[in-house]
């Protein structure tokens, strides 16, 4: 028998994790793969699994707590010298970290991104938002920068203080509803919504939104106040591709994969993208420059308990449609069970919103900044089409393409959106 003590393992991009659940109680025997605690970072959660086969003597962590990697988590006694791999891990040391010297645009395309912001606090000095006395990681003071904080006056709240990136948005949330703080570098401020005691009108539960909806609101803001958002609508008569997916339903049950209408309409917007590129890139910081991708990578939305979610399907042009449905199935899955990782929602070009499982005639969707455009689909319909000589019925689906106008004239939108429903209403072009 012997005590061994789990820490957190690599998070896959993320610096630092809230402790959202622990899975045992003191005593409890476990085995190897059974989770130990539930960690939430500002995307995802994720189980810790035990690398040991043995008992818990005692968490290290409470629920709550904020942890980074090479944290102790639990001590267990082990019963077995069998044990699963863990990445290696160095306990982290305090370091002094210097401003790093940019020298080019650069963006940092996540799927939840920070888009540039007036400066919050106009008399803060540049060394002191950036100094290396202050206890932050790199990411979160590239974060600073973007938004014009000073990281000498945002409050650690973090291990021994230090400052994570929920500070700085609580931080830049209290300077936005500060009646008498600093204004914005636009001279004006976005009037604040009253607060209203709704316990007078009737019984009410007061519930905290969990970190990745909190996160997700306040991207959708950012989004909607820093993109001009212009929206293109259209149908795509899916009649063929319809009878054609049906066909396959046999061949999908013997290779263990579903297709579902999404997969034909992730492959027409990676076909589109190649087609029309101005539709695949990313506005620079600096206003001056833009990001030409050359590669194609698919988010897809997937509403979850947590929240809204969105993986990234990487390389969709170089696959086909069985690759695609494959990647849609596991990716929505591993979202609704809490698995996704932080890369596994980086580095989309442009993203997917379907409703058509549940219904509407058409919405608006919000583009998810800094990718140019998102697709949002509702549910189809049959509807009478005339066809020269005659009306007969045709399954037609209602699309909304949402574009950044600041990249995307409305001819490159026409144009993208024409050929998603050449794709779409003759399927021979996916192969072409």
């Amino acid at each position: 028998m012997a005590i061994e003590i789990v820490r957190v393992p690599d998070l896959g991009g993320a610096e630092t994790v809230d402790v959202i659940e622990l899975s045992l109680a003191q005593g409890d025997n476990i085995a190897i793969e059974d989770s130990l605690v539930v960690l939430e970072s500002d995307k995802a959660t994720m189980d810790v699994p035990s690398p040991y086969e043995g008992q818990l003597v005692k968490y290290l962590v409470a629920e709550g707590d904020t942890v980074k990697i090479g944290d102790p988590i639990a001590e267990l006694e082990v019963s077995s010298s069998e044990s699963v791999s863990m990445p290696e891990v160095e306990e982290p040391v305090q370091t002094e970290v210097a401003e790093p010297k940019v020298e080019a645009p650069v963006i940092e395309e996540e799927s939840v991104p920070i888009p540039e912001q007036p400066a919050i606090d106009s008399e803060a000095s540049q060394d002191g938002a950036t100094g290396a006395d202050i206890y932050a990681g790199p990411s979160v003071r590239l974060m600073a920068r973007e938004l014009g904080v000073s990281l000498d006056s945002v409050a650690g709240s973090g291990p021994r203080g230090r400052i994570i990136k929920d500070d700085i948005d609580a931080y830049v949330k209290d300077a936005l509803n500060s009646n008498t703080g600093n204004s914005l570098a636009t001279g004006s401020e976005i009037p604040t919504i009253p607060a209203i005691d709704f316990s007078q009108f009737g019984a009410v539960d007061i519930i905290k939104l969990t970190k990745i909806q909190k996160l997700t609101a306040a991207n959708m803001h950012r989004n909607w106040l820093n993109v001009p958002h212009v929206t293109h609508f259209d149908d795509a008569d899916i009649t063929d591709l319809e009878d054609f997916r049906k066909s396959l339903k046999a061949e999908g049950e013997s290779r263990g994969v579903r297709i579902t209408p999404v997969s034909f309409i992730i492959k027409a917007i990676a076909m589109a993208l190649t087609a029309n590129p101005v539709i695949n890139r990313s506005l620079a910081p600096d206003g001056e420059h833009y990001i030409q991708k050359a590669y194609c990578n698919i988010g897809m939305a997937v509403d979850t308990p947590r929240g809204l979610m969105v993986p990234v399907i990487r390389n969709v042009d170089e696959k086909g449609i069985w690759e695609i449905a494959a990647d849609v199935a596991d990716l929505a899955t591993k979202a609704r069970d809490g698995k996704l990782k932080p890369s596994d929602m980086q580095g989309g070009c442009f993203s997917l919103s379907s409703l058509g499982a549940i219904g509407g005639n058409g919405f608006t969707p919000i583009v998810n900044a800094p990718e140019a455009g998102i697709l949002g689909v509702s549910k189809s319909q049959m509807k009478p089409i005339w066809n020269g000589d005659i009306f007969e019925p045709r399954l037609m689906l209602p699309m909304a393409l949402s574009y950044d106008h600041r990249l995307v004239n409305g001819g490159d939108a026409g144009r993208f959106m024409t050929d998603i429903v050449k794709f779409l209403s003759d399927i021979r072009h996916l192969v072409l």
